[in-house]
């Protein structure tokens, strides 16, 4: 049978358990910034839209600025 070193055991169980917790750190890391980042995506959301509104409204003001324009000119 062989023999095992319990100092060898016990640093190879340590190093694995200092691994894992790395790991999930890690993933919480991770986690925490893709929530971040779906947070920030969900607030632009309506962005959009609110761009195809003010085009509209600019298409609006450029209108009235020619009519007034046009009777300044008269």
């Amino acid at each position: 049978m062989m023999k095992v070193d319990k100092k060898i055991t016990m640093a190879l169980v340590f190093a694995m358990l200092m691994q894992a917790g790395g790991a999930l750190i890690w993933m919480g890391a991770a986690a925490e910034r893709l929530d971040i980042l779906d947070r920030e995506v969900e607030a632009q959301r309506d962005v959009p839209e609110r761009l195809a509104r003010l085009e509209a409204e600019i298409g609006l003001i450029r209108t009235q600025l020619d009519r007034i324009e046009q009777k300044v000119d008269r």
